[in-house]
This record gives structure tokens, C-alpha cells and sequence, in this order.
């Protein structure tokens, strides 16, 4: 009554994700070159309290993937670029939706509040969403794969912090030094 047939399996390939491993003091030199680096490609493009906080937002992913000790991998790095490109995104909706508010004839003050009221779901929508398919990547994902999905998701997080929370500290900051009549974005 047994019909099987046998089935002989050989492995080919064996993956697995190594957190920690390598020489970290060759890995922190090339995290701050790649930080200069991603700072020198898109600085002529974004205005000084931009750059900071891509500086912000580098140096907190790298400080969390230093606590939890992992090593920076090419997917890692991935990560981190698409992070600084979800980081511009975020910068790029809250201007534009300033922009707007001032076209229709607000004050510097109110165009700031209501750019940052009206991005603000805009920009949790896409972070939450980019998570989601992170977390589906970490899932589902081999060694190579679950270290961009960890740098993914830490970088989400860096760049909400930066994005809504440092940019409103930096115009408000701005606001309370100097009464503000036109605002150039």
C-alpha cells in the first residue's frame, strides 16, 4: 500500500543572517564616508536645515544599527538611501503643501501650521505603508533581505522623528527668532 516514491533532497544553499560580524572600525569609517558621500550628492539641492536633519536622520540609523550591533551590508546600505529618499519625500510634501498655503494668501505662521497639518497624513501614510512591506520583507526574507528590512525600518522611524517633529522644531524656531513676512521655499 506504500506508493511513494523516495525523494532525496541535497542542499545547495544555506543563507543566514549574521548580526555583528565584521570589523567595526572599518565599518564605522565607511558609514561616515557614505554619510559624506549621500551629503555631497544632495546637498546643492536641499537648503541647510535640510542637510541637517539628513545628518540627523544618518546618524540616528546608524547609531541604532550600532546598538543592536549589526553589520552594514550592501541591502543595508540600500536601506539606508531609500531611507534619505523617504527623508526628502517628507521635506518635499511639507513645502509644497506650504507653498500652497501661502499662494492662497495666509500669513508665514498659519501656511506653516496648516503645510504641516495637511502633509502630516500624507507622510504617515507612506511611512506606514513602506513599513508594512519592511516587515512582510523581514518575514518572508533571507539573510541579505532581512538586513535591508531591518536597516528599512529603522530608518522609517529616524525619518518620521526628522521629518515631523525636527522640521516643525527648526520653523518654529525660526518663527520666534524673526517676525517672518515672506517665507521662500
Amino acid at each position: 500500500m506504500n506508493n511513494l516514491l523516495p525523494i532525496f533532497l541535497k542542499l545547495q544553499n544555506e543563507k543566514c543572517l549574521v548580526i555583528g560580524a565584521g570589523n567595526i572600525a572599518s565599518q564605522k569609517i565607511n558609514q561616515l564616508i557614505e554619510n559624506k558621500a549621500i551629503v555631497t550628492v544632495i546637498a546643492p539641492e536641499v537648503t541647510n536645515e535640510n542637510i541637517y536633519k539628513m545628518n540627523l536622520n544618518i546618524v540616528i540609523l546608524t547609531g541604532a544599527l550600532a546598538y543592536f550591533g549589526a553589520a552594514l551590508t550592501l541591502p543595508g546600505i540600500a536601506g539606508i538611501i531609500l531611507t534619505v529618499g523617504l527623508a526628502i519625500d517628507a521635506n518635499v510634501l511639507v513645502f509644497e503643501r506650504i507653498r500652497e498655503e501661502i499662494k492662497l494668501g495666509k500669513t508665514v505662521r498659519a501656511a506653516i501650521e496648516a503645510g504641516f497639518s495637511k502633509a502630516f497624513r500624507t507622510i504617515v501614510d507612506a511611512n506606514i505603508t513602506t513599513f508594512i512591506a519592511a516587515v512582510v520583507l523581514f518575514q518572508f526574507g533571507t539573510g541579505p533581505i532581512k538586513g535591508f528590512a531591518i536597516t528599512l525600518c529603522i530608518g522609517i522611524a529616524a525619518s518620521m522623528f526628522t521629518a515631523v517633529f525636527v522640521s516643525r522644531t527648526f520653523f518654529d524656531g525660526t518663527m520666534s527668532q524673526k517676525k517672518l513676512d515672506k517665507l521662500s521655499i
